[in-house]
């Protein structure tokens, strides 16, 4: 069987496409298209037309590709930038009219469960009790647990891309003044979190996103096309001083740095900071990345069987196709 994923974020939209053999999605193919959705947003974080319209060709373009690979049809679902938008709704609808895909908005919890599946898979039991941080564009999720599924799991609004907007110059170096805001309204969101962190105690503390994975390659990490299997870390340590650094470039010198992608600079110094403010507060000294994140646990979830979860309807409705959304919607309107 194969089975694939559309993951709307708030930088671009992932197609990840996977062979479900053995228990794992090996993968098979993957694509993203870069859109930028933040720059997208008004002041009041909604999505104007012009948002609307380039998720709905990336969607379409990506639905397209996953049936010329011969995938099953894909689980779309978009993070925070469109779960959070005041006109979600709207959103939604348009996008569902346009392409006849009916794209989801996972609770914030739900995508830490899902990300933590993904990492216990990937670092086995071996790894103890286990925590996982994962910075988004607008959100950061955390989750702690002892088997499978977490004990416990959060998602904050801590996203690299929501700080940046909101509390850091987009394109100038920060003032010391900045820095401690951001620093005092981190501290502020996760003190009741890390203290849960430090009472639970995980053996194998990890981390996930992309923000992750550019800051560890920042701090010396082995480059990514020395592929997945091998070992990534980030200390304590090493992100503290990535933070210096960062805060002392404008965005456009911060992608000269190792691991930093163009698109990425602007938000790049929030994510830092987060990061490191998490570890310290949670007596974390080192993390290590994985590879595997929420993408990865929805395709276990389709692979454990999870039906109902993944196509969003009892198992016993008929599944509609998107040509026939798409005609019973322009009925409808």
């Amino acid at each position: 069987m194969r089975i694939s994923v559309v993951d709307v974020g708030s930088n671009t939209v992932r197609l990840a496409i996977a062979d479900a053999r053995h228990g794992a999605p090996l993968p098979v193919h993957t694509a993203k298209r870069r859109l930028r959705l933040s720059e997208e947003v008004d002041e009041d974080r909604r999505l104007g037309p012009r948002a609307v319209e380039l998720i709905a060709e990336a969607v379409a373009d990506a639905y397209a590709e996953a049936e010329r690979w011969g995938s099953d049809e894909p689980f779309a679902f978009a993070t925070a930038i469109v779960r959070d938008a005041p006109n979600r709704d709207e959103v939604l609808r348009a996008v569902e009219q346009s392409t006849g895909v009916r794209l989801r908005v996972l609770p914030g919890e739900e995508e830490a469960e899902l990300t933590f599946l993904a990492a216990r898979r990937w670092m086995g039991w071996r790894a103890g009790p286990l925590g996982v941080l994962d910075i988004g564009g607008g959100t950061l999720e955390v989750a702690l647990g002892r088997g499978r599924l977490p004990d416990f799991a959060i998602s904050l609004p801590l996203g690299a891309r929501r700080l940046t907007r909101e509390l850091l110059p987009e394109a100038d170096a920060p003032t010391e003044a900045e820095l401690k805001t951001l620093r005092r309204h981190v501290r502020h969101q996760l003190r009741d979190v890390a203290a849960r962190v430090r009472w639970e105690g995980p053996l194998t503390m990890t981390a996930t996103s992309r923000t992750f994975t550019q800051l560890a390659r920042l701090c010396g990490a082995p480059a990514g096309r020395h592929g997945p299997f091998v070992d990534r870390a980030i200390s304590r340590k090493a992100l503290r001083t990535a933070v210096t650094d960062l805060a002392a470039l404008p965005a456009w010198r911060r992608a000269e740095l190792p691991g930093i992608s163009a698109p990425r600079a602007a938000q790049s110094l929030a994510g830092a900071l987060v990061g490191h403010t998490a570890m310290k507060l949670m007596d974390v000294r080192e993390l290590t990345i994985c590879p595997w994140a929420i993408r990865e646990g929805i395709l276990l979830r389709r692979i454990e069987g999870d039906t109902g979860w993944w196509s969003g309807r009892p198992e016993h409705t008929p599944r509609e196709s998107r040509a026939e959304r798409r005609l019973r919607l322009a009925a409808q309107s």
